[in-house]
């Protein structure tokens, strides 16, 4: 069952059902049905604009970001998907702050609905820094099908970790 460590907290009746794909090697099979393309947001300044576009669309209020960036050095099997940071700084008189979200590189070459579950939990942290019902209830107003997407995203990280990354989205 270490192989389930990304659905680990999903329900026996799910897990058998992954386990099922896993040994009949259908997984990647089953990701490809559902998502057929990767995105093709591949620099950081394309990135840097659909972040934003997302987060206009959906927290006005925000604050701005002043970077946006794919990361090579984020571990996704071990550490994160992507990171966000609030820095503040005292200049003179005034407080300045910096906000970034930086996305795991793993994510140049997924279906634009896996990059955007990533992008949505990131912003949804300028609001509410803590995974509570706010939290996902945001998620959820700016990717509606967010639960199954961030699902399907662990399903991927299962397929990565076992049979390597998936070679038509790259």
């Amino acid at each position: 069952m270490d192989s389930l460590k990304y659905i680990n907290h999903y329900p026996q009746t799910t897990k058998k059902q992954v386990l099922e794909l896993i040994k009949q090697e259908k997984l990647e099979q089953h990701l490809k049905k559902k998502y057929p393309s990767a995105h093709a947001i591949k620099t950081d300044k394309a990135l840097f604009a659909y972040v934003n576009e997302l987060k206009n669309a959906n927290i006005k209020n925000a604050p701005t970001l002043s970077k946006v960036i794919y990361d090579a050095k984020i571990n996704v099997i071990h550490n994160a998907l992507g990171t966000h940071h609030f820095v503040s700084r005292v200049q003179g008189a005034k407080l300045k702050s910096k906000n970034e979200i930086r996305i795991s590189s793993i994510f140049k070459s997924v279906p634009l609905e896996f990059l955007q579950m990533i992008v949505v939990h990131e912003l949804a942290h300028f609001k509410a820094k803590e995974h509570n019902r706010a939290f996902y209830s945001l998620c959820e107003y700016m990717q509606p099908s967010y639960h199954q997407v961030e699902f399907d995203v662990r399903l991927y990280l299962t397929q990565v970790e076992l049979f390597g990354k998936i070679d038509e989205w790259n």
